[in-house]
């Protein structure tokens, strides 16, 4: 099953890009080679400039105590593990104490480092970091590995806190809803939305289903139409009746 997820508002759709961002961050800057660490950094600049709002911080922190507050109600509940509701709690509780220690704007650290700075600017020209627009740049992707595996452990370390706010909660809002067997018609699904609330729209669809669904939604309908993915063409609606899974995440 191939999934796909729809965010219904700004606050989660700046979640899923953060978390995308970060995923790539940690994937390059893992590697070895210079080309991963350049990747690296790149998305540390695209993570600055998305979590650049200033309530990201304060959203994560409520929304955290929120959901610290709905778990402290089962704590007498039969049904419920002990241990995986202390576990839970503990998680939620070192990552809120994690964001409160945070001084400042985020990413302050980062936009004082003028080399950095430097960098960043030039990386929004295409091309702009070439070895003769960048010397220093060139200089500092051809030392050893393990040395620019340290700077960029430097810079990445103090935006961790945002990362584990973030995993916490799409976590709690992916487990949220229940997934419902739907058909499209003729490769096309509506639905009215009158007495539905949520956050987040998950899809899945089987793997050998060669279409990709285009969607569209809002407090009133949800709209999915199910295209060919054309590369040389314009997308064609698959004009059959097409299986998915449907589920709505709220928290």
């Amino acid at each position: 099953m191939i999934s796909y997820e729809y965010p219904l508002n700004e606050r989660i759709r700046t979640l899923l890009r953060l978390e995308d961002l970060y995923r790539k961050l940690g994937h390059f800057s893992a590697g070895d080679t210079p080309l991963d660490h350049h990747v690296a950094l790149i998305s540390l600049f695209e993570i600055l400039d998305v979590a650049s709002r200033a309530d990201l911080k304060v959203d994560l922190m409520q929304e955290l105590e929120r959901q610290r507050q709905t778990l402290m109600s089962f704590r007498n509940n039969p049904d419920i593990s002990v241990e995986a509701l202390s576990g839970a709690l503990y998680e939620i509780e070192q990552a809120s104490s994690s964001l409160l220690s945070m001084a400042g704007k985020i990413g302050q650290y980062l936009r004082e480092n003028e080399w950095l700075m430097a960098i960043r600017s030039r990386a929004a020209i295409p091309g702009g970091v070439c070895e003769f627009d960048l010397p220093s740049y060139h200089f500092w992707l051809n030392r050893e590995a393990a040395a620019r595996r340290a700077d960029l452990d430097g810079w990445i370390h103090p935006m961790i806190p945002i990362r584990d706010g973030i995993t916490i909660v799409l976590r709690l809002l992916r487990a949220s809803g229940r997934p419902e067997e739907c058909a499209a018609r003729n490769g096309v699904y509506q639905l009215t939305m009158t007495g539905r609330t949520a956050q987040m729209l998950k899809l899945r669809v089987p793997s050998n289903e060669t279409v990709v669904p285009e969607i569209s939604a809002n407090k009133y309908a949800l709209n999915v139409r199910f295209m060919y993915p054309e590369t040389v063409a314009r997308p064609r609606l698959a004009e059959r009746d097409i299986g998915f899974e449907l589920t709505f995440c709220t928290l």
